[in-house]
């Protein structure tokens, strides 16, 4: 018999805040983290706004000196992974690390250090490049650096399946606990690439907004007047443990994972299929997954970029799953108020959709001023809504056609 798996711990690092309570106050409250980018020039570039994490100080998680020389998304990684244990009141020691283990997903890894360490070459020579170079730049040094800072020594992995790459690591998770393979994980997403050769190669894509003058309107999801995706940078991780386990030491309990569904869509580099065809299997096999009719799921957190393919893909394929049922679903995007993490926007989302159903409340879609064609549900427009959500489903899509959908509900012990 497969094991129940409960989520007992959350962190967040995001555009909106430092923190759970921060981000998710931002949130509900319809902030949007949207502002001018800092980290380079942008004067030759055609999109200049990116959801930046403000005031992180990472000597505040990491040793001074380790600090200076650890690249931000696995500072990111380390702080949130911090957060969520002690949030869960997890021990992790030599009597249980090897059954507690590590996924997060990233889908670019140190772009920046890999950005600066091709200009030292270039102007210096090979001789000036630092040994740290490397393990600074490896996407699965996020899941190593928790590791080695709390003592995880069970399954360790890193996933970079683009956007879907947090909830494909959350999903990954919740069957290595299922399955018995181990107790307790720590899991979920994280990006930090806000950097020039970022911007520019979606700027070439053609995928980003270009909404400067007003950067807290420009993320605008399922919106007639939406013009491309922002990105965003941060990271979110959940702790994920067997629910007996969580029962035995007195564990909070914000949800129960009880699905997950992956797919691939074989249509396209970049687009999703227009039929939806990869999305809906997705989020079936989630259903399916968790043995539950369709009907139940009240709440969708969406992948919803603010890009003109997903947002009309995405509501087809809804539609198609839920039929009928699809319009009266709330949906929401918090895209619309965080931007785009790529890899880590799983990780988020799946935090957020958690605390939806903990808190009862949803967050809204900001900026949904126009419906756009075709986009006719619910997507909570602008403000936040009170709701008791029992089920609730997250979706992350990626290029590459690379799908994940998740299901929670709301814990009872039955």
């Amino acid at each position: 018999m497969c094991r129940r798996v409960v989520i007992t711990g959350v962190g967040l690092i995001t555009p909106l805040g430092i923190g759970v309570s921060e981000t998710w106050e931002g949130l509900c409250s319809g902030k949007s983290g949207i502002g001018e980018i800092t980290r380079f020039d942008t004067t030759n570039y055609k999109t200049k706004i990116a959801g930046e994490v403000k005031n992180f100080h990472p000597e505040d998680f990491l040793p001074t000196k380790e600090a200076k020389r650890t690249e931000p998304f696995i500072a990111y990684a380390i702080a949130t992974a911090r957060m969520a244990v002690e949030d869960s009141g997890l021990k992790i020691d030599s009597s249980n690390g090897d059954r507690v283990g590590v996924i997060t997903g990233c889908g670019l890894g140190g772009l920046g250090i890999m950005e600066r360490t091709i200009v030292s070459i270039d102007k210096r020579g090979p001789k000036r490049v630092s040994p740290f170079f490397i393990p600074m730049m490896i996407g699965n040094m996020a899941p190593g650096m928790i590791s080695i800072h709390l003592g995880a020594k069970g399954p360790n992995s890193s996933i970079a399946t683009a956007c879907a790459a947090g909830a494909h690591a959350v999903g990954n998770s919740f069957k290595i606990i299922q399955r018995g393979a181990a107790d307790a994980m720590i899991t979920g997403g994280v990006e930090a690439v806000v950097t020039s050769t970022c911007i520019a190669g979606f700027n070439a894509m053609k995928a980003l907004s270009t909404r400067n003058d007003a950067p807290e309107k420009a993320s605008r999801p399922f919106d007639r007047d939406r013009d491309g995706f922002i990105v965003g940078e941060g990271s979110g991780i959940l702790i994920l443990e067997a629910l007996e386990n969580a029962l035995e030491r007195g564990a909070h309990i914000y949800a129960e994972i009880t699905g997950f569904g992956m797919t691939g869509d074989g249509y396209h580099m970049t687009s999703p299929s227009p039929d939806g065809d990869g999305m809906i299997r997705c989020m079936q096999a989630a259903i399916d997954d968790a043995e539950i009719p369709y009907g139940e799921v009240d709440y969708i957190n969406a992948h919803g970029t603010s890009t003109q393919l997903n947002d009309l893909y995405e509501t087809r394929a809804v539609k198609s799953v839920f039929k009928d049922k699809a319009y009266s679903i709330p949906i929401s995007s918090t895209k619309s108020m965080t931007g785009h993490l790529l890899g880590g926007a799983g990780g988020i989302e799946t935090v957020f959709t958690a605390l939806t159903i903990h808190e009862g409340v949803i967050p809204p879609t900001i900026n949904h001023e126009n419906p756009a064609e075709e986009c006719d549900l619910d997507y909570v427009p602008n403000v936040a809504r009170k709701k008791n959500v029992k089920i609730a489903m997250t979706n992350s899509f990626g290029f590459g056609g690379t799908n994940a959908s998740l299901i929670m509900k709301a814990y009872d012990n039955k």
